[in-house]
């Protein structure tokens, strides 16, 4: 099945709104309202929430966009002022992810809180938002992958390929649900969500990536699987440190 969507929502003055940042925009709001919501079950204050988001959201677009332009500096380095034309695309969630926690990090040390214990009622929303995110580039008909003849593969410009975007949807929501139960009334100990996002995302991304057609390369591999495997690492150690503390202190 062929979709044909016009990226372009409508316009105000003169100036083109894409669906694309309509929907970021709603996976935004949803997972505000979620992160906020897991911030009372897990007595911290709600506005805390607001003030890290304040600060997190310019650093993710900023690190999102970054990150894009490094590993495509030859489409940049003769006309840097198109880095600043983020509207014909080029972001990557890997460095919104890298630039949102290093200044969340950052805000939660100079206010003397815990980082595992605030970040952890921000991995689902995260999750959430990058679910809905994903049918941007649906509408935008980019971040699909290579050719299949599965019955679920869909044509864009005439080939019949796999909706990596779907596939990243779908296992965005099901680790958003899992990551919501644990933090609303499960968890073990602080860090644990955290470290299990590190973990489950890492393995959906490292997946999802290797099948689709615009991946970022350096020396030949892809920087996301290599991101990815990363974060499995990075989790798996954090999960296993974090659960010896409390076991000790049981």
């Amino acid at each position: 099945m062929e979709f044909n969507f016009d990226p372009v929502a409508f316009e105000i003055f003169g100036i083109e709104i894409m669906w694309y940042a309509i929907i970021i925009c709603i996976g935004f709001i949803l997972g505000m309202a979620v992160a906020t919501k897991l911030a009372k079950y897990n007595n911290i204050n709600p506005d805390t929430v607001i003030d890290i988001l304040l600060y997190a959201l310019p650093a993710a677009i900023v690190g999102a966009r970054l990150y894009y332009v490094a590993f495509q500096w030859d489409d940049y380095k003769d006309n840097l002022w198109e880095i600043l034309n983020t509207r014909n695309g080029g972001m990557a969630i890997y460095g919104g992810l890298i630039g949102a926690f290093l200044v969340g990090a950052i805000y939660l040390k100079k206010k003397k809180l815990s980082f595992f214990k605030v970040v952890d009622i921000f991995m689902p929303a995260i999750a959430l938002g990058q679910s809905i995110g994903r049918w941007g580039n649906f509408i935008n008909q980019e971040a699909y992958g290579v050719a299949t003849n599965l019955p679920w593969g869909i044509i864009i410009n005439g080939e019949k390929v796999h909706p990596t975007f779907l596939y990243e949807s779908l296992g965005d929501f099901i680790i958003f649900l899992v990551l919501y139960k644990i933090c609303k009334g499960n968890r073990k100990f602080e860090g644990q969500v955290f470290s299990l996002y590190l973990i489950l995302y890492g393995i959906l991304r490292f997946f999802v990536e290797g099948l689709r057609i615009d991946s970022l390369y350096i020396f030949n591999f892809r920087v996301s699987q290599i991101l990815s495997l990363i974060l499995v690492v990075v989790g798996i150690i954090i999960y296993i440190i974090k659960n010896k503390k409390i076991n000790k202190k049981i």
